[in-house]
């Protein structure tokens, strides 16, 4: 079976046309992932961390990253070592009725994260404009389709996460603004803690930083480096790359969410303020920004909106597409339903919260719930010597990441204790 999926990907039916992706030819799978640290939903989840509880919450930030790191290397193997995303390798040795519910799960959590990017996307619309965050939702999916239908998004895509990026570091920049606690802070990176009360936050934490819709798109995106399946020194050499390429970025990722923590502790929590609203975050930015912080603000949030929404709406192109064997191709009639479904649930749900702050933690809590799914799945299809062949996980890394999942799992479980 192996020999005989390594003789199709040679064929021009599994040749997936990325359009923009080629973009990751220079910036590398791992960036991508990496724009998603600083999209609407981490922000509000990061800002609720730091304001509610102070640094008492950055131990998850390590947590996550350190998953994270071991979990998007893991799934670009699969990648690089099959020419399958996650969702096809499940469609082709799973169960169809085990593969079909697993992926319709991870297809709720594209919703989820779709809710997310839209709802801060409309958000800043809101700030910018003034335009109700239900007519700006509409008018961010609206643009998304376009750009992904017509690969237009290509044009932008660098700049999008130039200026995102900016942004991301200038919270990283204004800890030399602010004062922080560096001893105190520096023990809760490392010493996990459950202020009462607080495992929404933490689930939302988590499921900002590892997300599964990312761990999909990562074992499709990583395709669009071209190498040759059958010489194993072109694939050994492209797996040692991309854990150069995951593990910066990632690093990156871990330095921006925990400075917006830092910043979030030290602008509301310190002085006793509650936020209730997304739009509080620009006040992060005024000691570097000044006045035009709620402007700036504002303008990196849609864009961090448009940019993540691209991204969750490709995941599930690709999620959807699976399910039919099939790679992601936005010229593909499976892909592009992929994408309306994630799309269009996301805006039916944005059309009955009534509390858009909180919407937005809750579906990041929603991404951890979902988590443990995609993270078995893709330890069982990475571990078996008839999906990888002799790029199968070691022992040891398939009990690492076993217990990653298990950790996930209890955190869940504490998160449903909570709730009694």
């Amino acid at each position: 079976m192996f020999k005989y999926i390594r003789k199709t990907l040679e064929t021009a039916r599994h040749r997936p046309r990325f359009g923009g992706l080629e973009i990751l030819r220079y910036i590398g799978p791992g960036l991508l992932v990496t724009v998603g640290f600083i999209d609407p939903g981490n922000w509000a989840s990061n800002l609720a961390a730091g304001a509610d509880y102070g640094y008492a919450l950055l131990w998850m930030v390590s947590l996550s990253t350190i998953m994270l790191i071991i979990l998007q290397h893991n799934v670009a193997h699969l990648g690089i070592a099959t020419g399958l995303c996650l969702s096809e390798a499940a469609m082709t040795y799973l169960k169809p009725r085990y593969a079909r519910l697993t992926l319709i799960s991870a297809m709720g959590a594209s919703i989820s994260t779709s809710l997310a990017e839209i709802l801060g996307g409309a958000i800043a619309l809101e700030m910018l404009f003034r335009i109700p965050v239900r007519i700006g939702a509409i008018l961010v999916a609206i643009f998304v389709v376009i750009l992904l239908f017509t690969n237009s998004y290509r044009v932008i895509e660098r700049w999008i996460i130039a200026f995102v990026s900016i942004i991301g570091l200038s919270f990283i920049y204004e800890l030399s603004l602010v004062h922080i606690e560096w001893g105190e802070a520096a023990w809760a990176w490392i010493t996990p803690s459950f202020p009462e009360g607080s495992m929404v936050v933490i689930m939302s934490v988590l499921g900002a930083v590892v997300m599964p819709h990312n761990l999909f798109l990562h074992s499709e995106v990583i395709q669009s480096r071209q190498w040759n399946l059958e010489d194993d020194k072109i694939i050994r050499k492209q797996m040692r790359y991309e854990f150069c390429d995951t593990f910066l970025s990632m690093m990156i990722g871990w330095a921006i969410n925990s400075a917006m923590i830092l910043l979030a502790a030290a602008a509301f929590f310190k002085n006793g303020t509650t936020v209730t609203e997304l739009q509080q975050a620009n006040t992060l930015l005024q000691p570097l920004l000044g006045n035009n912080a709620a402007v700036i603000f504002a303008v990196a949030l849609l864009f961090a909106g448009v940019a993540s929404t691209i991204t969750s709406g490709m995941a599930a192109g690709s999620i959807f597409a699976g399910i039919y064997r099939e790679p992601y191709d936005i010229q593909d009639t499976h892909s592009r339903w992929g994408v309306l479904l994630s799309l269009i649930a996301a805006l039916l749900i944005i059309m009955v919260v009534s509390n858009p702050f909180m919407g937005l933690i809750y579906s990041q809590m929603i991404l951890s719930i979902q988590l443990p799914i995609t993270i078995f799945l893709q330890v069982y299809l990475t571990s078996s010597e008839k999906v990888m062949g002799k790029y199968k996980n070691r022992t040891s890394t398939k009990w690492i990441l076993y217990f990653l999942g298990g950790i996930v799992t209890l955190l869940n479980l504490m998160l449903l204790i909570s709730f009694f």
